[in-house]
């Protein structure tokens, strides 16, 4: 059975999935959820996703959610087709652990912090603090040079092979342009490397929407 993807064709977080799928080479259906009329928060979609948000995964009858936990099961399921993207070695797969707690922990907050206050705050409606995204800058430049010296050392975030973990930072590193921040092209190392994997086919592929494979 196909897989079915709930989302939206412009969310970042779909596009995470999507440009696993992609690399993953599995064919998939997306099931668009329309945001501007909250159809995440019905009772239908909780019944899936009880927080009421995108994206989840029905993969015949078998629901997931939360988009790294989706595109860690799509890279283990099939992970022996396409890119591969999880190491199998263990002092390859803990270096890989410790890269996605930096992800979540010092990129993420940030960047979508900013991201958040200049693109989904006017979505709905509300007026951006220009204070707050600069906060939200500042801290992301202070980690991006600690990202910097990892990159100078190695060519991806846990070592030299690419994992699932570089291709989390793409939908929100690739939308700070948009939100008012050149940030990621501002250290030579990190604009190499973030160039690089909004330069794959998986990304391009979904960068300005998500269509179905299947």
């Amino acid at each position: 059975m196909v897989l079915k993807l709930y989302g939206s064709p412009f969310s970042t977080c779909s596009k995470r999935v999507a440009t696993v799928l992609h690399e993953k080479q599995v064919p998939f259906e997306l099931i668009v959820i329309d945001l501007a009329k909250h159809e995440q928060k019905s009772a239908a979609f909780r019944e899936k996703q009880p927080f009421g948000q995108i994206p989840y995964l029905d993969d015949d009858g078998f629901i997931v959610y939360e988009s790294r936990a989706i595109c860690r099961y799509i890279a283990m399921k099939y992970a022996d087709q396409g890119t591969k993207l999880i190491p199998t070695d263990l002092k390859g797969l803990a270096i890989f652990e410790q890269a996605l707690s930096v992800e979540q922990a010092h990129f993420n907050p940030s960047a979508e912090g900013a991201i958040s206050e200049n693109i989904y705050k006017p979505f709905f409606g509300k007026a951006p603090d220009p204070t707050v995204f600069e906060a939200h800058l500042k801290k992301l430049d202070e980690k991006l040079d600690i990202y910097e010296l990892i990159l100078s050392k190695q060519k991806y975030l846990a070592g030299d092979e690419l994992t699932l973990v570089d291709l989390f930072h793409i939908p929100f590193g690739y939308s700070l342009p948009t939100a008012g921040s050149d940030i990621m092209n501002s250290k030579p190392h990190v604009a190499a490397w973030f160039k690089a994997l909004v330069d794959r086919p998986s990304w391009q592929a979904i960068k300005d929407n998500i269509h179905s494979t299947a």
